[in-house]
């Protein structure tokens, strides 16, 4: 892997990151020049090449149906969204100038600005923002995270050329926050219907870098969208993007990616394993930034319609087994810890009430699986009526984020109150087939998001997933609670909704929170201007290479 890594970067510019905070931009210039005081006169030009921690499918850079982290992380340069979000939520123009929310609260109104274009020349314009909002919806798009984000949407009407109207069948408080995610960036009409189903591989917005060329299963290239002059309100500069070139090398095993940083191959590279964070921050040559990403948390969601583990005590048992702390410990070497709640502690309405409301009791756990009548063998694990308790966790992405590692030390802890764990690995189409129709034991993941309302995606028969929510609850308390969530426009009261949710998802064991993701993004020391946009992905449109 590394030869070849090498081979088709080597003899690139040694070039370097600096991850920097958002500012307020201002249209007459000032912030360019205040960030050329912090950073040095600005060298616009050049090559900027990112080893990925992940893979982007051929099928998957459409903004709408994208669902792996991999994919948004690249998406964000190609598509723009209506506002953007800044690190204390509060929300900011971007594509939308401005923006009004009706007296009953079900409808918002948004002013577009007049000058955007897509990539293919394509007016941006009301009518580009209907087509959007209802291609998600369009049962045929197949929408993924994208479905989730519109809730209760119910149609948006053109009032003139760049004046739009948004309408929800109920309150839907999330829209805003989710506005400003790329999966509802806007893809180009025009290129939709020319490319049809070939979209995803030819990928059209608004973004300050355009689609140049996709290699499959190796890279993207991006190049800049000389026509850009409409970056969002926290932007340090406006005017096209510094950098001519962005390209995405798709480098996935964490010894490689980290390799080809330090031989300056590339110039930036994320997810770093834990074991190089250290050295990488202490070595003078490089940056290091790393920050919570706003998510649903890494989690073990049991399937509750499957026995035993429809039986909450025979799920407490499981996690009572758990040495969680010390497991995160040992594979993040504190670069993560422990996570209490579905969801991530930076995220709105994210509740402490539950951290260290259960502890590692392995005697309790065994003494629960024996009065359920399933005794321990000669080989250490227990059956009942024949048959092994054997728990199955399908996977299709690997050892992204160290998971198996992980769960490797979770397999070694089950065994010892005598419950089996197996990975079965899986192409991504089986793993989404067995998922579906409910054919695991156990299913391990994350949903990044920049808002608590992610939970009725993951646990709500009446969210998008309906019966076929990853934690296969069909629970009406968690329904309601969930409901109530997004239909709730006062901030407080909905911090105490979604308080009462994660308390009843810890309570019930519907998940089992394993660790608080940082994304953590590295460089060498000639990079300046990268940012993070919400929920935490990098922004290059500020981005510039010191020469």
């Amino acid at each position: 892997m590394k030869k070849r890594i090498g081979s088709i970067i080597g003899g690139l510019l040694i070039t370097t990151l600096i991850v920097t905070g958002c500012g307020e931009a201002s249209k007459n210039g000032g912030a360019k020049e205040g960030a050329a005081q912090e950073a040095g006169t600005v060298t616009p030009g050049g090559e900027l090449v990112w080893a990925l921690a992940g893979t982007v499918t051929s099928d998957s850079l459409d903004a709408h149906k994208a669902g792996f982290a991999p994919t948004t992380r690249v998406m964000r340069s190609i598509y723009d969204s209506l506002v953007v979000e800044l690190p204390d939520h509060t929300i900011k123009p971007w594509l939308a100038t401005s923006w009004e929310l009706s007296s009953d609260k079900k409808s918002y109104t948004f002013h577009l600005r007049k000058d955007v274009k897509f990539h293919d020349g394509t007016p941006f314009n009301a009518e580009a923002v209907k087509f959007n909002f209802d291609r998600i919806i369009d049962p045929a798009t197949k929408a993924s995270i994208a479905l989730n984000e519109l809730g209760s949407y119910q149609s948006t009407e053109v009032i003139d050329e760049f004046t739009v109207k948004v309408n929800f069948k109920t309150t839907f408080a999330p829209f805003l926050s989710n506005a400003a995610k790329v999966d509802l960036g806007f893809v180009s009409p025009t290129a939709v219907k020319k490319y049809g189903d070939a979209f995803p591989q030819n990928p059209v917005g608004t973004g300050p870098f355009k689609l140049k060329k996709i290699t499959p299963s190796s890279q993207v290239e991006l190049e800049k969208n000389p026509d850009y002059n409409w970056g969002p309100s926290n932007a340090k500069h406006q005017g096209p993007a510094y950098l001519d070139k962005l390209t995405v090398k798709y480098v996935e095993e964490e010894a490689t990616r980290v390799s080809v940083l330090q031989s300056k191959q590339v110039q930036v590279a994320d997810i770093i394993p834990p074991q190089n964070l250290v050295a990488l921050k202490a070595d003078r040559n490089f940056n290091v930034q790393e920050t919570e990403l706003l998510q649903a948390n890494y989690t073990l969601y049991l399937n509750i319609q499957k026995a035993p583990w429809n039986d909450l005590k025979i799920r407490q048992a499981f996690r009572s087994a758990l040495d969680i702390d010390s497991a995160v410990k040992t594979i993040y070497l504190g670069t993560s810890k422990q996570g209490w709640s579905p969801l991530s502690p930076q995220q709105f309405g994210y509740s402490p009430t539950r951290e260290n409301a259960y502890k590692v009791d392995a005697a309790k756990s065994n003494q629960t699986l024996e009065e359920a009548g399933w005794i321990k063998g000669a080989d250490g694990y227990r059956s009942k009526d024949g048959k092994r308790l054997t728990v199955e966790v399908i996977d299709t992405q690997g050892n992204r984020e160290k998971r198996l590692d992980l769960i490797a030390i979770f397999t070694q802890q089950l065994k010892q109150v005598g419950i089996e764990l197996k990975v079965i690995s899986l192409p991504t189409g089986t793993y989404t087939d067995r998922r579906n129709k409910g054919d695991y034991d156990l299913i391990a993941g994350s949903q990044f998001s920049g808002d608590p309302d992610v939970l009725r995606q993951l646990y709500s028969t009446k969210g998008p997933s309906k019966a076929n929510n990853i934690a296969k609850t069909n629970d009406p308390k968690l329904d309601e609670f969930l409901e109530q969530g997004y239909l709730e426009t006062d901030p407080e009261k909905r911090k105490t909704i979604y308080q009462n949710a994660q308390e009843y998802i810890i309570d019930n064991v519907y998940g089992i929170p394993a660790y608080v993701f940082n994304y953590s993004v590295a460089s060498t020391k000639e990079v300046k201007g990268i940012t993070f946009d919400s929920p935490a992905w990098p922004v290059f449109y500020d981005a510039w290479i010191q020469k």
